[in-house]
């Protein structure tokens, strides 16, 4: 028979996550710091408001581009939390979660041989989506000397002639790493001299611990350089509502809408009208979520610091980012001797990139009750490596 596969997609490697967590899932007695979704249940009035529009018989389809009260909600959101401004009606795409934004972006604006710029260690659907969009992903190693921001220098080291898009993913899954104002201003300057976009995922934008997020956007002469990811996921506890956004110029934004409209048709309906509830009255619910994580941010980092175990401070997200080279394990095998002998389910960092290799990702989305139950298993086992 002739085979019925795309040599493009059989090319590509499953996610290095999931290994792991079909193991855990067999297991007894398993903590798991693996998963990057919230602990908390979406708010109260938010789920009310999903209810209620069932209630109501609001089951149809939105436009194409979601909801016109949504979208001048999610406007006024970013001109109010993140000093940037978008024309609802144009600018403003609402789509299946970020993930959907990103897979739509890339095929609005590659065409085959575009290069696109991906520093790692980074989520794990950006390096897919370029080559299923016909580009060619370009990797730039962050290193932890740097806390894992992207510099001016490592940016210039890989821009060609065929460069046309730059991914920036900060605050940064899966190190926690957040882009301070000085150095998103060096990356746009580099950004505007060679005249590339910036594909900006900033889904966890209201989760920093140190200072507000600054969006690469909303720096001069980056605005029509640059499209805007967001959702509600992370901030909002809303994983399962798959609900997210995508902004930029009309002329980008219009294409995608293209492709959205033949692919999708349109975000869950339910989910928009909660996530316009959100917006709205939500400001509160994200504040105290922060904390808590913020707490637990602060509880791990003082852990490691007892056990012994090297991790840069992280002031985004709710990961960490543990080095364990010194235990001569790769990160597979400590994560699955972690996983075996003391029933502890992590990420190891190379699934991230090869240059997380040596490093670990930590969720700390989960109870402080069950972190401590976990970092004491950790620690008994970096003991027992530190005696062999």
């Amino acid at each position: 028979m002739r085979n019925p596969l795309s040599d493009k997609v059989t090319a590509i490697a499953p996610s290095g996550i999931r290994k792991f967590f079909d193991i855990a899932s067999e297991m007894k007695d398993v903590v798991s710091l693996g998963v990057g979704e919230p602990d908390f249940d979406t708010p109260w009035h938010i789920r009310d408001e999903g209810i209620y529009s069932l209630e109501r018989g609001r089951t149809f389809y939105t436009s194409n581009s979601g909801l016109k009260e949504l979208r001048e909600e999610i406007s006024n959101y970013l001109k109010r939390r993140c000093h940037i401004e978008y024309d609802p009606l144009h600018e403003i795409l609402v789509t299946v979660g970020g993930s959907e934004g990103i897979d739509i972006a890339l095929r609005a604006m590659l065409n085959p041989g575009d290069e696109v710029l991906i520093p790692q260690p980074c989520y794990v659907s950006y390096l897919p989506c370029v080559v299923l969009a016909d580009g060619v992903p370009v990797t730039i190693e962050l290193k932890e000397e740097n806390e894992f921001r992207l510099t001016k220098e490592e940016l210039l080291e890989k821009i060609t002639d065929k460069t046309k898009l730059l991914v920036l993913p900060f605050p940064n899954n899966p190190t926690g790493a957040v882009m301070r104002r000085k150095d998103l201003e060096d990356i746009a300057e580099v950004i505007i001299e060679h005249d590339l976009y910036v594909l900006s995922d900033e889904i966890y934008s209201e989760l920093t611990y140190q200072g507000d997020h600054v969006s690469i956007a909303s720096l001069p002469g980056m605005w029509e350089r640059t499209l805007t990811i967001n959702g509600f996921s992370k901030s909002y506890a809303m994983t399962g509502w798959r609900l997210g956004y995508i902004c930029g110029p009309q002329e980008i934004v219009q294409q995608m809408t293209k492709i959205h409209q033949f692919a999708i048709m349109c975000a869950p309906t339910t989910s928009q009208y909660a996530a316009v509830q959100a917006l709205r009255n939500g400001d509160g619910d994200v504040a105290k979520m922060r904390e808590s994580y913020n707490q637990r941010r602060r509880y791990l980092m003082h852990r490691f610091q007892e056990m012994g175990l090297k991790c840069f401070e992280p002031f985004g997200a709710f990961y960490v980012f543990p080095c364990i080279k010194e235990f001569g394990l790769t990160s597979d095998e400590f994560a699955m001797r972690l996983l075996e002998e003391e029933h502890v389910a992590v990420v190891p960092g190379s699934a991230f990139g090869e240059c997380g290799e040596g490093f670990l990702r930590i969720s700390y989305a989960y109870s402080i009750e069950a972190l401590k139950v976990a970092l004491e298993r950790l620690e008994r086992f970096i003991q027992r490596l530190k005696k062999a």
